[in-house]
């Protein structure tokens, strides 16, 4: 992207939806604006309200738009949700050339992706893990290298494609244009993760409301990425059935007072909750603590599973790095690093100037990750699908089906 480009990235999470405006430098990107909205139209990372969902981003992007003094018109849009599936796959191609060029990089991965897909499934990246010429491994850009044969490791990530389908159409309604649809955890890893870590092998674990996003990177490539459909609403519903209290200050007293280790907690501290009847009363700390630290010790179970199962922790040798709102729960890094057995640190969103200092924090690295993967740092990467266009024909074919 030239010099002065302004990108916009839109999060469209279960809890909030955020809009990022970025203006690319020459020495990087500028944060110029955040709009930010409460979320009320999903649920665990799918949309479940198309009207509640248009209303929130629209006000997300018109906070962002006062702030930055640009009309928003496109977006690069986040997305997640249990729906989100990954696998690898494989391609091999002969090269006509004695050089392999662009054009047979694109072949091979051409090859790699002609696999089953269902058909209420659709893919949404393509991307390059590692490329083989003439049975040497490792190669990260083949293109100018002399040789007969290139092969094509890939990872491939598909979705629902109803999901993607509301998804579109929110911003649709909502006035915007989407140029591309990411998925979450890669958006992250642009924000939070350095280039050492890929390399040696790192899993980024990206906590957010309704949905945990993890992506396991290895030799500077995406190896294994999931979703879990359970995130840091599952904390605030816990807390309000133990307290007995309503959500919205269950979520207010997780963020003020909640920690994952109780004995972290000590034993005289209190805290002031109000009840459903607005009474306040004053209840120990280590009572939410104590409600808390199960919930949180479920999710990282079920986070080690995911990791075990893909690699044995041979990908993830520099660690783990978690991200996204519920990371900044006090004492979830260690809880994290005692269960999983892995070195870990809590990301924040780096190597952006502008109003950083309003979004350097966990719960903004989907959004900064998205102006950073617009901006082309990574995206040159990643081959896209001609998706929004077999989706529309799909769509004016239904539409057709209806008035026949």
């Amino acid at each position: 992207m030239r010099r002065g480009s302004l990108v916009v990235g839109l999060d469209v999470g279960t809890t909030k939806i955020c809009a990022l405006v970025g203006e690319v430098r020459n020495n990087g990107i500028d944060i110029l604006a955040m709009g930010s909205c409460p979320s009320t139209g999903l649920r665990k990372g799918v949309v479940i309200n198309i009207e509640a969902t248009v209303e929130s981003i629209k006000k997300a992007v018109e906070e962002a738009e006062a702030v930055a003094g640009v009309e928003i018109k496109a977006v690069y849009v986040g997305i997640a949700g249990s729906h989100i599936k990954g696998f690898q796959s494989y391609g091999a191609v002969g090269i006509k050339g004695k050089e392999v060029t662009s054009q047979d990089v694109e072949r091979v991965i051409d090859s790699a992706r002609a696999v089953y897909v269902p058909l209420d499934r659709e893919v949404l990246h393509v991307i390059p893990t590692e490329f083989i010429l003439d049975g040497q491994d490792g190669i990260k850009d083949p293109v100018g290298m002399s040789g007969v044969r290139l092969e094509a490791k890939v990872h491939i990530i598909t979705g629902a494609v109803t999901s993607v389908q509301n998804l579109l159409k929110c911003c649709q309604k909502a006035g915007l244009d989407v140029i591309d649809i990411v998925l979450e955890p890669l958006a992250s890893a642009e924000a939070v993760l350095t280039d050492d870590e890929k390399d040696l092998g790192v899993a980024i674990v990206d906590i957010g409301g309704g949905t945990t996003d993890i992506a396991i990177y290895k030799d500077g490539g995406l190896r294994h990425t999931a979703v879990l459909a359970l995130g840091g609403n599952h904390f605030t519903n816990d807390i309000a059935v133990g307290l007995r209290i309503l959500v919205q200050e269950a979520e207010r007293v997780k963020k003020r007072y909640g920690c994952a280790m109780t004995n972290m907690v000590d034993e005289s501290e209190e805290m002031d909750i109000a009840g459903a009847d607005r009474q306040t009363r004053k209840v120990p700390r280590k009572y939410l603590a104590e409600i808390i630290q199960p919930r949180c010790e479920e999710l990282i179970e079920l986070i080690k599973r995911e990791i075990q199962n893909t690699s044995g922790y041979e990908l993830t040798s520099s660690g783990v790095v978690l991200t996204g709102g519920a990371s900044l729960l006090d004492g979830i890094d260690r809880v994290t690093e005692a269960t999983i057995g892995l070195p870990v640190r809590v990301g924040i969103p780096e190597g952006i100037g502008g109003i950083e200092k309003v979004v350097s924090n966990p719960m903004y690295s989907t959004g900064v990750g998205l102006v950073l993967y617009g901006s082309g740092t990574e995206s040159e990467k990643v081959f896209y699908t001609d998706l929004f266009n077999e989706i529309f024909d799909r769509m004016k074919g239904w539409v057709k089906g209806i008035f026949r």
